[in-house]
């Protein structure tokens, strides 16, 4: 026990005298996208110390600390770490229908495990959890952030919240089973302490679902919770300083959570004009998963997805698609969700090029994944933009995003709080 102590207090003086230095990174490349005006900045250095960012600017106008670690990444182009805010790291494809049941509940924390390193490398390096079981997001994002194991930062919102026989319920199993989800509320009150209650075990921002949906067994765009209901729960969220996102599918329970309040609306696979006016008037974000349809269409059946959920796919997919195009042109702010978990993790990138596709520039598109995300989230001081006091949070890529945004895809270069995770 003496000697404990007095290596405690020997480090104490030492940290008093200075001797411990903090860790100082600086990070050169071709060019550097500045997200926020679409211009890159040619021949950039980024000096990062004790993981946030101390200084930005070309080479020979920034000074670099003597012993500061040198990371060159010659002839790549740097942006910040991306954001998806919309992802289940606790759900693999692989496994759909009634397929997750040959697996005992402890299977899916070392799945989730897996899907954050692949996220992480991935170039993904904030991510928000918008519905896990038994508080495996809660738990996955203490042991990333313990060190224990790698994957993104994550923004945990413990169980989807909904109705009884909803979307968020179990609805898979006959009364003999007579199991329901743990998010499950009915009424306003109720409502409030399920906000309370994720809240207290871990949560960081609420998820509801507002409508039916594509994997369950109702009718994808029918409104399942009240307007009072949703209010209550925007009002006690916001309370507790957490965001709130809404599964919505459906015209009627879109502007429902537009008009109660909800910050993210998800999905918005048929959001009618009205829908559109009220998110711009409200300054809502749409978070529009629009690449996932590829991979359940082809994928699907052979993972065990029903039928029945396949033809709902299959029906407002396209619809959901040229949606998200009249959003973007009524200007709508959109946000980078792309539901991973409904394919495979660390493929999120993919999405890039579908949102090009219908509508969205590259530059529109990258910054729904990278400042838009962060301000969603309501951490535009702390990640989204390579900036002074935002984290060292980098990634790296061949060529010019803004001409091809696919490159996106194949990151070659993942930074996260100024350690290297991949590439030099």
């Amino acid at each position: 026990m003496r000697h404990a102590l007095a290596a405690f207090s020997l480090a104490l003086a030492a940290l008093s005298a200075g001797a411990v230095q903090a860790k100082t990174v600086a990070v050169t490349a071709a060019r550097l996208l500045d997200v926020t005006s679409g211009k890159y900045v040619e021949q950039p250095v980024v000096v990062i110390t004790d993981g946030r960012i101390v200084a930005v600017g070309a080479q020979g106008s920034v000074a670099v600390p003597d012993g500061a670690e040198r990371v060159d990444l010659p002839g790549q182009t740097l942006l910040p770490g991306l954001i998806d805010t919309h992802v289940h790291l606790d759900s693999s494809p692989k496994y759909g229908g009634y397929n997750g049941l040959a697996f005992t509940d402890s299977f899916w924390p070392v799945v989730a495990t897996a899907n954050a390193a692949a996220t992480l490398n991935a170039g993904f390096t904030t991510v928000r959890n918008v519905g896990a079981d038994r508080y495996n997001d809660v738990g996955l994002m203490q042991a990333i952030d313990e060190g224990v194991a790698p994957g993104p930062r994550i923004v945990p919102a413990a169980y989807a919240l909904g109705a009884t026989g909803g979307h968020c319920d179990s609805t898979y199993f006959p009364p003999s089973v007579d199991l329901t989800s743990p998010g499950v509320f009915d009424g306003p009150d109720a409502a409030r302490k399920m906000v309370r209650k994720m809240k207290k075990y871990g949560a960081r921002a609420i998820k509801i679902c507002v409508t039916g949906g594509v994997f369950s067994n109702d009718a994808v765009g029918i409104q399942q919770l009240s307007l009072e209901e949703i209010q209550a729960i925007v009002e006690e969220a916001h309370m507790d300083g957490m965001k709130v996102a809404a599964h919505a599918h459906g015209p009627e329970g879109i502007r429902a959570a537009i008009l109660g309040g909800v910050d993210t609306i998800e999905h918005a696979s048929l959001v009618d004009d009205e829908g559109i006016r009220l998110a711009v008037k409200a300054g809502a974000w749409f978070g529009m998963d629009i690449y996932n349809t590829d991979y359940t269409q082809a994928e699907g059946r052979a993972n065990g997805v029903r039928e029945s959920e396949l033809k709902k796919d299959a029906d407002i997919g396209e619809a959901q698609r040229r949606n998200f195009c009249k959003a973007v042109k009524a200007g709508v702010r959109q946000i980078f969700s792309t539901d991973a978990g409904i394919y495979p993790h660390g493929w999120n990138a993919r999405q890039f090029a579908v949102m090009v596709r219908y509508c969205a520039t590259p530059l529109q598109a990258i910054q729904a994944a990278t400042v838009n995300a962060a301000e969603a989230l309501g951490q535009p001081g702390d990640v989204g933009q390579v900036a002074v006091g935002r984290y060292g949070d980098l990634i790296a890529v061949q060529g010019d995003p803004l001409a091809d945004v696919t490159v996106l895809e194949h990151v070659t270069f993942v930074m996260k709080g100024g350690a290297v995770v991949r590439g030099r």
